[in-house]
């Protein structure tokens, strides 16, 4: 009967377990060698080593979250003034009272598909991080700020204030929201808008902070602090991201802690009341409660929202896409119809020249090297 229990178990921070430990490699590696210990032990014929096999891999894939299973539910319980526990020490308890019964491989497999769904999540969000990281160090750092003497000296981008004058070379970042006093080019603000074509900019044009001058230069005053800009909103926004959970996964996170209270509660009572309710004896009272509890694991329910939303979120991080949050990501589940923007969503969005069409009575030669004469004046995307 135990042996059929193989549903995935996944420990995440939905299920009330905040998930702030930084393992490192080395507890990684200890569960890669308890995970061959396993498989070894497959192969073995003596029971007795058999069993040795599976009684180490339950140490080595699962000390760590063991661990934070007794850690985090101690400081649950101080918190709230009441017993908190965590799924961690669910599992914990099942596996022990598996090998208790003698059932050592049904112990080890449940710690190493709990431990490694552990591993599992924490791969995804630290795939998550990266990406958000990348995206912070598009974030200018400095400035051009011309004095009463209308000289231009490179400062902080921290150190800008509402009012001042900056002064904008060819290629470089904006480092604030502010408005052209004078001057004009074509800025890349795929940053801001997704929009890889450059948009024409001259006197009075309002600009934004973390975009791309083109080749012109121009004198712009500043509207906004820079953690007051469009792109200091954009990643507030990413960031906020990271904490924004689903519904369902809210849910889980609330009724977790009440649930595995339940099962602690339960199945000590079926255990100690089934020798009297059913006539069995005490042995297959305690194996029977024994699998109750491991049954009794929530990992369909997490299995159900929280690891799909993980690797949703995390897969598309990978692939450049920043949801604000797995709430965001449920909301496909309801889509009728989608609008597509076609610039840079369905298209490249790199002009490029397909075909020239010339009148019979023009030479073309000629009139090509006019056309590209005159182009070559311009910084328009078009003229490139």
């Amino acid at each position: 009967m135990m042996a059929e229990h193989t549903c995935q178990h996944d420990h995440t921070k939905t299920e009330g377990h905040s998930h702030t430990h930084d393992h490192g490699t080395l507890p990684r590696n200890i569960y890669f060698v308890g995970l061959l210990l396993f498989i070894l032990a497959l192969f073995v014929p003596n029971q007795w080593v058999k069993d040795g096999f599976y009684f180490a891999a339950v140490l080595l894939a699962g000390y760590h979250i063991s661990w934070e299973g007794i850690e985090d539910t101690i400081k649950s319980t101080r918190a709230n003034r009441r017993f908190t526990p965590n799924v961690h020490l669910l599992m914990l308890l099942a596996a022990i009272g598996s090998m208790v019964i003698g059932n050592f491989n049904e112990a080890a497999l449940l710690i190493l598909i709990f431990a490694g769904a552990h591993f599992l999540e924490e791969y995804a969000e630290g795939q998550s991080r990266r990406e958000i990281t990348n995206l912070l160090k598009l974030n200018p750092t400095e400035a051009r700020l011309v004095g009463p003497d209308g000289k231009a000296k490179k400062i902080a981008a921290s150190e800008i204030k509402k009012g001042d004058i900056l002064q904008v070379l060819p290629g470089d970042q904006l480092a604030t929201d502010g408005v052209i006093l004078s001057g004009t080019s074509a800025i890349n603000e795929a940053s801001i808008n997704g929009e890889s074509i450059p948009r024409e900019k001259t006197t009075g044009d309002e600009v934004y902070g973390s975009t791309i001058n083109g080749n012109g230069t121009f004198l712009m005053e500043v509207t906004k602090d820079s953690s007051e800009t469009v792109f200091a909103k954009i990643l507030s926004v990413v960031e906020a991201a990271q904490s924004n959970q689903s519904p369902t996964e809210t849910r889980i996170k609330k009724i977790e802690p009440i649930y595995v209270t339940v099962v602690f509660i339960a199945v000590p009572l079926f255990i100690l009341t089934a020798p009297f309710l059913f006539g069995w004896d005490w042995y297959t009272s305690f194996y029977r409660g024994i699998v109750m509890m491991i049954a009794a694991s929530p990992c369909a329910l997490a299995a159900s929202a929280v690891p799909a939303s993980l690797s949703a979120i995390s897969n598309l991080a990978k692939k450049g896409i920043l949801f604000k949050g797995s709430n965001y990501l449920t909301n496909f589940a309801q889509i009728k119809a989608v609008a597509f923007d076609k610039t840079g969503t369905l298209t490249v969005g790199k002009p490029t020249v397909t075909e020239a069409v010339f009148a019979d009575t023009i030479d073309r030669a000629e009139a090509a090297a006019v056309i590209v004469s005159m182009e070559k004046q311009a910084n328009h995307p078009l003229a490139d």
